[in-house]
């Protein structure tokens, strides 16, 4: 995990389960190299090195407008 990563996951609230958990069962959709899963309120981006998944960045899922 990026150290920006990690940061980003502490400041939000989102705990090491959750990401595996985004990882795992989220819908998930290729940009650019990298991967983006996304699962209830969360966004992770991360990419495959050796069969371990290296988390890039760590967001809050954005509500759709209007809903």
């Amino acid at each position: 995990m990026s150290r920006h990563a990690l940061e980003q996951a502490r400041e939000r609230g989102i705990s090491i389960n959750e990401i595996k958990e985004t990882i795992q069962y989220g819908s998930k959709f290729a940009q650019e190299d990298k991967i983006v899963a996304i699962h209830r309120h969360i966004k992770i981006v991360f990419r495959w090195a050796n069969n371990v998944a290296f988390i890039i960045t760590v967001m809050i899922k954005k509500p759709e407008d209007g809903k």
